[in-house]
């Protein structure tokens, strides 16, 4: 890999820890003023997760018509959701889990990916691959800021996107910790906001997640 999700904060985000959202699109037409909704409100950077048929083309619709967006893609699993989402031009690649073949797979490839890991071993198995950015997935259910504090103690170099169980409530606690990059959610974007099109509402959710 090129570079790093460290590296695209740095460019991207005027947060040095931002809020990435989880962005399921049930509706490819929300995709677009969605993202602008979100960037809007001051955050850049926009997991769109695969989980519906609209997903590689919500990534291609953002990345040609929202400029200042950073997009990447969610619920990536196998090799073919790595190429297509690449070929959508997605950004950044994030997985739920860790096996050996995507591991093995991300070594070529230009963009920062981010497996998902819930316990040390996975962890252990990501870095024989030199992977050192990592999704912690299900935050809530695996542990929390607790098993955040316990994994860093023996693996410092380690920096994690903790997302699952995650909401406006609970994610500064996980932002203090030295070990968090970003944390991932999507109370930011809550389904029944796009649904109805309240793209000011959204912003507005997203300029309150600053303060």
């Amino acid at each position: 890999m090129s570079n790093s999700f460290k590296q695209l904060i740095e460019q991207y985000s005027p947060e040095s820890k931002p809020v990435l959202p989880v962005i399921v699109i049930e509706d490819i037409e929300h995709a677009v003023p969605l993202a602008h909704a979100l960037v809007n409100g001051g955050i850049h950077f926009l997991e769109i997760t695969l989980r519906t048929e609209h997903g590689l083309e919500a990534i291609r619709r953002i990345k040609q018509e929202v400029p200042h967006a950073c997009v990447g893609a969610g619920t990536v699993t196998n090799e073919r959701d790595f190429e297509n989402c690449l070929d959508a031009g997605a950004e950044f690649l994030i997985s739920p889990g860790i096996t050996p073949t995507l591991a093995k797979y991300a070594e070529d490839t230009p963009v920062p990916y981010l497996p998902g890991i819930a316990s040390a071993s996975e962890l252990m198995l990501a870095q024989e691959y030199g992977l050192n950015e990592l999704k912690f997935f299900p935050a809530e259910q695996a542990g929390g800021v607790k098993m955040l504090k316990a994994l860093s103690a023996p693996f410092p170099d380690i920096r994690f996107c903790p997302t699952g169980g995650i909401n406006a409530d609970n994610a500064k606690q996980y932002l203090t910790l030295n070990s968090v990059m970003a944390v991932g959610g999507s109370w930011i974007c809550p389904s029944e906001l796009i649904q109805a099109n309240q793209w000011q509402a959204i912003t507005d959710l997203c300029l309150l997640s600053h303060r």
